[in-house]
């Protein structure tokens, strides 16, 4: 299906934006490079949606549930940034890409059918995550392990919530007005989080090559998730994109060195393994 490689696709660009989010966020600082980042990926946007977006498809309910989006995926980025800042990555990762958890009980509490076996697999992310927390040291992460698995939950849970309001938004009005009201509220959330952390501060000049790259990434990424609104069974975009964690996992491993033990990596399997069952 096409909206499940357009998550997969999403899911590679995420993957590579979270390990250098694990950078620049300990050099810059999660705020300004939020604002930055979200800033790059709407400039990116602006032109495609002003030439070949359908404004006159936007109606206040599309561009209110586009605001909403916009205001919710700030709270997903502020969860994740804090969180890969905190780490370690494979602690926090697992847990930022199971929000098709999120997925399966919504579906459920709307009154679609649930089978058991998509139970069965929402229980296989849940083991897997306690499994990868429960083998983790605290001399491991930059901080409290605690307040990270706090700040991936809400990271998780703002990403379940910024592709179900994406796609409601995309349905009542046209993709790419959507993608960009997304993000121009994001920004505005970023700024105003900027200011009540101590006011605008700007990126060293030698973090904006990859802070711009991260844009491109992360305009990609949620471009493509939202746009497959318009497919058969976009709900497949939000939940393929979830593989990112196992991206990240992977590239951390290889990358910043990350120490993974037998019994980690036995619970990131499970956990993905039982993401990607929930994606078929």
């Amino acid at each position: 299906m096409i909206s499940l490689i357009f998550g997969l696709i999403a899911a590679l660009c995420w993957g590579i934006h979270d390990i250098c989010v694990r950078y620049v966020s300990q050099q810059v600082g999660a705020f300004p490079a939020l604002a930055t980042i979200l800033i790059v990926a709407a400039l990116l946007t602006t032109p495609f949606a002003i030439l070949f977006g359908d404004w006159r498809a936007m109606d206040l309910s599309a561009i209110a549930l586009a605001a909403a989006s916009g205001a919710v995926f700030t709270v997903a980025y502020l969860g994740l940034y804090k969180a890969f800042e905190i780490g370690p990555v494979r602690l926090v990762a697992p847990i930022l890409g199971a929000y098709p958890v999120l997925s399966v009980g919504w579906a459920a509490l709307s009154g679609q059918g649930v089978s058991w076996d998509q139970w069965f697999a929402v229980g296989g992310v849940i083991t897997g995550v306690a499994i990868v927390g429960l083998l983790s040291r605290d001399d491991e992460s930059g901080g409290s392990q605690s307040a990270a698995i706090i700040w991936a939950v809400l990271g998780g849970t703002g990403f379940a919530g910024t592709f179900a309001l994406g796609h409601a938004a995309a349905h009542a009005g046209s993709e790419l007005p959507v993608i960009l009201v997304t993000q121009i509220v994001a920004v505005l959330g970023a700024i105003v989080l900027l200011l009540a952390a101590g006011g605008i501060r700007l990126p060293t000049r030698n973090a904006l090559p990859m802070l711009g790259f991260m844009g491109l990434l992360d305009c990609v990424a949620l471009g493509i998730v939202i746009a497959a609104a318009g497919m058969a069974r976009p709900e497949f975009a939000a939940v393929a994109s979830s593989t990112f964690g196992m991206i990240t996992v992977i590239l951390a491993w290889l990358i910043l060195r990350e120490r993974v033990s037998p019994g980690q990596w036995y619970g990131v399997a499970i956990t993905f393994t039982a993401i990607g069952y929930l994606a078929i």
